[in-house]
């Protein structure tokens, strides 16, 4: 299945904690169906000193279901994501405007 969500979009959480923060995707696994949204989702995570960092609690991303996110179209809300032939291209497209997201 062609993926919908790509590294670099601005999303918006639909559902958990997180419900209607936004953020940009830093990783995404396709084999999981899970993202990992900078800033969102965070947990405490207890790392060891080495010589090169600190160390203690630091927080951490963790992934989000991609079932609960939704990419944020121009005007700044959720829309769905489809697909359309441009010439010899596939390119994605807002469901709500009819924009592309991506060139």
């Amino acid at each position: 299945m062609a993926a919908k969500l790509k590294k670099g979009d601005k999303v918006v959480v639909l559902a958990g904690k997180d419900k209607g923060k936004t953020g940009e995707i830093t990783r995404v696994m396709p084999a999981a169906g899970k993202a990992v949204v900078d800033g969102l989702n965070m947990a405490i995570r207890h790392t060891r000193q080495s010589q090169t960092s600190q160390g203690g609690r630091l927080p951490k991303s963790m992934p989000i279901d991609l079932s609960n996110l939704a990419i944020v179209d121009k005007n700044g809300k959720p829309t769905r994501v489809g697909f359309r032939m441009e010439g010899d291209k596939k390119v994605r497209f807002a469901k709500t405007t009819g924009d592309v997201i991506d060139a």
